[in-house]
């Protein structure tokens, strides 16, 4: 799973993948400070079952703390765009291209409205973050149109006199887009297209289905980073009437209790709604005040809205499950004795023979039935799998 961070430039965005990473790149106050897409390794958080089967648990390719399970993920650091990035402006096309392959999109901004629309700084509350979403998600639809209707005469002429469908057609030249037929085939039945002739298309015909797809294939939650700002909180306002769904954000907080953490002045699991001082720890004087302006985000907000943001794409938009695959359905462990070694996550309506393979091909191959460890039952290929099941795979391959 691939979560692209985007918005204009000098929003945090940087910041933002920092805090969710901890994996440092270069951040300053001027635009285009992120020329190459960076990509890094963050965690959606969730309630590990090591707590309910009573076992300590050792996961081998995640991180489980104190019964809460923080799984890997990758999130993408997208440059920021201008107006008329769809057309090539500042290395626009380079970075739309870019955003396609993520699976869902964060959308960061400037709460406190101290950027304008190229993304140079200005007099906090002068800027707009509502006009700041509203252009983003036009440069990425036309950058779709930019891009069928080169190609949409041609493929309309391929489709006289043959059988083909549309939605193949139009899935050839969004073939670089991440998209499957069924999603084509759904956005042109609610952009009211089904049946009607390519040929026939109109400018704003074509806008509504590309429009359409792009909620579809790429969801998107907007940070409203800054949110701790006294300006901010008129915008935040603003931003809860559009049609995305809007988290407040403080990336530059939960990046101060991440490193404060690694460093071993505070206790803080990223989502936390509070923190812990070291009582060992030997603070200055203004890290004990920065500290106490983290408090008083975490008190108004109940947290620095990036673990959260996460959490819902990966779990509310995107919809995915966890499931722990284990080798020894009463010891639940792996080959090598560790507990609950991995969780997966993985789309709602996935099969158990689809997870044998995910875990790997040759076990999918061979794929005999699973076990349901919580009641001991067989279930077969066809299984479709609940968030938290703990799964056993029998399979022909295991057997050898």
């Amino acid at each position: 799973m691939l979560i692209g961070i985007i918005g204009k430039s000098n929003v945090g965005k940087s910041t933002f993948f920092n805090a969710a990473t901890s994996l440092g790149v270069q951040t300053a106050n001027f635009p285009f400070t992120t020329v190459e897409p960076n990509i890094g390794i963050a965690h959606v958080r969730t309630k590990c079952v090591c707590r309910e089967f009573q076992v300590q648990d050792n996961p081998s390719h995640s991180l489980c703390i104190n019964g809460s399970r923080y799984i890997p993920i990758r999130i993408l650091d997208i440059a920021g765009l201008v107006p008329g990035a769809h057309n090539g402006r500042g290395l626009g096309n380079q970075f739309l291209d870019t955003a396609r392959e993520a699976d869902a999109l964060v959308h960061v901004v400037d709460a406190a409205g101290s950027t304008d629309l190229e993304g140079r700084a200005v007099s906090p509350g002068t800027g707009d973050p509502v006009q700041d979403v509203e252009f983003v998600l036009e440069e990425f639809d036309m950058w779709l149109v930019t891009n069928l209707k080169k190609n949409l005469e041609k493929a309309s002429r391929d489709l006289q006199g043959t059988s083909d469908k549309i939605s193949k057609i139009l899935l050839k030249q969004l073939s670089g887009f991440s998209v499957n037929e069924s999603q084509i085939i759904t956005s042109l039945d609610e952009a009211g297209l089904d049946g009607k002739k390519l040929s026939s298309w109109s400018p704003s015909d074509l806008l509504l289905f590309c429009r359409t797809l792009r909620k579809s294939t790429k969801p998107m939650i907007v940070a409203a980073n800054k949110a701790d700002s006294v300006i901010a909180e008129s915008n935040l306002l603003r931003l809860a009437s559009l049609d995305s769904e809007v988290i407040p954000c403080i990336s530059e907080a939960e990046a101060m209790l991440r490193l404060g953490s690694k460093n071993g002045m505070i206790r803080y699991l990223p989502g936390d709604s509070s923190f812990e001082i070291n009582p060992k720890a030997l603070l200055r004087e203004d890290q004990k005040k920065a500290l106490e302006k983290v408090r008083a985000v975490l008190t108004k907000f109940g947290s620095t809205g990036v673990q959260q943001i996460l959490n819902r794409v990966c779990f509310g938009l995107l919809g995915m499950i966890v499931v722990y695959p284990v080798e020894d359905e009463n010891r639940l462990i792996d080959k090598k004795g560790n507990v609950l070694p991995d969780a997966y996550l993985l789309p709602k309506d996935t099969t158990a023979k689809i997870l044998a393979g995910k875990v790997h091909e040759q076990l999918g191959k061979g794929f005999l039935y699973a076990i349901d460890v919580r009641s001991k039952q067989r279930v077969g290929a066809d299984y479709k799998l609940r968030d938290r099941d703990v799964i056993k795979i029998v399979s022909a391959a295991s057997r050898r």
